[in-house]
């Protein structure tokens, strides 16, 4: 009966992608909005940023270069840019998580003062409604002007189509496809089951995201928050070959990142922050809410010695036995969890034009 189901599933799966990549229909108005606006540097208030600037499709709609965006002038962002990539399953959003809604979120990053620095929705919706282009297609597609509803509700569209599954691991483990995966995969698979890694990463029967989409104290939040704040001139890396100075007091970056607990009040969730999927993970790097390890391999180091004493450290995280050569079965576990989407996903947001001034 198990196997069973998985087939079925498997074969709404395949027939999904199908029927998202194969026939190529014409995205919607909505959608089509919503991207424009994704990739248009005039969203923020000095016309630089945008919201691909830091989920970068060539990057797994994260962002590589850094461990955390630099933001509005030159600011410091206190959080690793998290994937979009399936951002409509979330259950909830933001690291501490004080979204549920993508409609409402689009508007935290545009309203921060250290991302896209605008200050006030009135002042976003001013700006759209004096370009030529946007009043018409707002209309086109929502059949009423330029509200804050429709701008997050637009945004969300596009959001909602970076759906990435149909990988390696759901090819074999619910496809029954042997040769989809490995015997590095097959072991990884195990290890990540008896080590107990599902017990956050979980991937229960019609939600299979590698995420509890709950909160936990790993230490890395607690040993930042003990730092010292880092001030002066900071190179910062733009790009391959492009690096800035900025100088300014980056505080924020260590004492006051909370997690979970600027969200709740709730002093047994300082340092909580929420478990992300697993799906796509190999494309995300850097890794943890403050990108502060760059590889699978050290995040895998990370747990195996058992993460960052602390009074709140989740009961779940303890020392890991795990030889070298379990660890790259395990990494080559993480890797099968890459979705053939992706290669879609990159090629439509390549024939996206940029908003600029």
């Amino acid at each position: 009966m198990q196997l069973l189901f998985c087939l079925l599933l498997a074969t709404n799966l395949l027939v999904a992608s199908a029927a998202d990549l194969g026939t190529q229909k014409r995205p919607s108005p909505q959608v089509e909005l919503g991207k424009k606006l994704f990739f248009d540097r005039r969203l923020s208030a000095n016309g630089t940023l945008s919201c691909a600037m830091c989920h970068i499709p060539e990057q797994g709609f994260a962002q590589n270069q850094l461990a955390t965006p630099v933001g509005f002038k030159g600011r410091s962002v206190k959080r690793n840019s998290p994937t979009l990539l399936n951002v409509a399953q979330r259950k909830i959003l933001f690291f501490d998580g004080r979204e549920f809604s993508l409609e409402n979120q689009v508007w935290s990053p545009l309203l921060s003062p250290r991302e896209m620095g605008n200050v006030s929705i009135g002042s976003v919706i001013n700006r759209l409604q004096r370009l030529d282009d946007y009043p018409a297609l707002f209309s086109r597609a929502y059949q009423e002007p330029i509200t804050a509803h429709n701008i997050g509700a637009a945004l969300t569209a596009y959001e909602q189509t970076l759906r990435a599954t149909d990988s390696p691991f759901d090819r074999w483990y619910f496809g029954g496809q042997i040769s989809a995966v490995d015997d590095d995969v097959v072991k990884g698979f195990g290890l990540f089951l008896r080590s107990g890694c599902q017990n956050c990463h979980s991937f229960e029967t019609g939600h299979h995201q590698f995420t509890d989409d709950d909160f936990h104290n790993t230490g890395i939040g607690f040993a930042r928050a003990m730092q010292a704040p880092m001030r002066g001139t900071r190179t910062v890396r733009l790009a391959q070959t492009i690096t800035i100075e900025v100088t300014e007091s980056f505080e924020a970056d260590n004492l006051n990142d909370l997690g979970r607990y600027e969200m709740t009040g709730i002093a047994a969730d300082k340092w909580k922050y929420r478990t992300p999927t697993l799906r796509n993970i190999a494309l995300t790097a850097p890794y943890m809410h403050d990108g502060s390890l760059s590889s699978l391999k050290e995040v895998i180091a990370f747990y195996i010695s058992g993460g960052i004493e602390n009074q709140g450290l989740d009961a779940r995280i303890k020392p890991l036995q795990l030889s070298d050569s379990e660890s790259s079965q395990l990494i080559a576990f993480l890797n099968s969890l890459t979705s053939s989407h992706i290669r879609a996903l990159i090629e439509d947001a390549r024939h996206t034009t940029i908003g600029d001034y």
